[in-house]
């Protein structure tokens, strides 16, 4: 697994992150089979993976992971959030300074460790000025809570603000071959603060994994409903047409689509990992192995749908 720096920091994160959210079950993504997801995170470690992501927000996640990654924290980087509350069918914003605390604190203790590698802001609060929200970050950061700090869902202005608060180690946000304009501003602004990019949503839920022949039957409380837009209609459609040549593409390679998807996130310069979702151990191992890709100019053209214009 190809290693990646993050930020300016002294850590390394493997080029292919795991995401934590299906681990959490619940409304979001039903049941979960214990037993497999186990598997799969085990997978996940033995082929190199070491970021793994989750939030409290995430069901039973941290909990799970605490429990499996007990005895391997040293092979982890472990990255979690704050700034994101449940209430009852609705998801709040909070960032007030007392619920940071109480948040880091509660993650520490399901996570069954005494830090955390990589603490995210999971989104700006708009009734509390992110500096202020920063700032209590660095300073648990000084008392040895957490060792990186992290924005998710951001801007590029809010990246720029941030870093004249405390270091910025990375930020995570939204990066696929479904949802590419949402990033030159923002890997612009990661550049100039010395911060990694982090994608996520790099399968959209699974679409471009080649997982759905025809638009799935989705509860309204799923998470590739309300979440993912690629799942409605028109746009379900639309997706089709770029998971068609994802998988057009990895047939000739010889891979999975998924590896071909992950490809072309890392074929982003500014990308330093790209999650992924994953329930078992052959999802992982066919999420890794887009770390391994090399796609040519021709065949990101190809992916993108648009003429190349490459040069031999």
């Amino acid at each position: 697994m190809k290693m990646r720096r993050l930020g300016r920091t002294d850590s390394f994160v493997s080029a292919v992150g795991l995401g934590g959210w299906p681990f959490g079950g619940g409304y979001d993504w039903g049941p979960v089979d214990a037993a497999q997801a186990e598997k799969a995170v085990l997978a996940a470690l033995d082929a190199g993976i070491s970021l793994i992501d989750t939030a409290p927000v995430y069901g039973e996640s941290e909990a799970f992971l605490g429990r499996i990654l007990k005895g391997r924290r040293s092979q982890v980087v472990l990255a979690t959030k704050c700034g994101l509350a449940k209430n009852g069918s609705w998801t709040d914003h909070d960032l007030r300074l007392q619920t940071i605390r109480r948040q880091l604190d509660e993650s520490l203790a399901r996570l069954q460790t005494d830090y955390i590698d990589l603490y995210q802001i999971h989104y700006p609060d708009p009734k509390v000025p992110l500096e202020e929200a920063l700032l209590e970050l660095a300073r648990q950061k000084q008392a040895g809570k957490i060792r990186h700090i992290g924005l998710c869902n951001v801007t590029a202005e809010e990246i720029d603000r941030a870093v004249r608060v405390t270091e910025i180690a990375s930020v995570q946000n939204e990066y696929s071959l479904l949802h590419p304009q949402k990033g030159e501003e923002v890997f612009k602004a990661c550049r100039e603060a010395g911060a990694s990019f982090i994608s996520y949503g790099t399968l959209c839920g699974g679409i471009l994994s080649g997982k759905y022949k025809t638009a799935p039957n989705l509860r309204r409380a799923d998470a590739r409903n309300y979440f993912y837009r690629c799942y409605r209609a028109d746009a379900f459609l639309q997706a089709q047409e770029a998971a068609t040549r994802v998988k057009k593409l990895a047939a000739h390679l010889q891979v999975s689509p998924a590896a071909v998807a992950v490809a072309w996130a890392l074929s982003n310069q500014t990308v330093s990992c790209a999650l992924t979702g994953a329930r078992t151990a052959e999802q992982i191992l066919q999420n890794a192995a887009g770390a391994d890709v090399t796609l040519t100019p021709q065949d990101l053209a190809f992916l993108e749908g648009r003429p190349c214009t490459c040069t031999k």
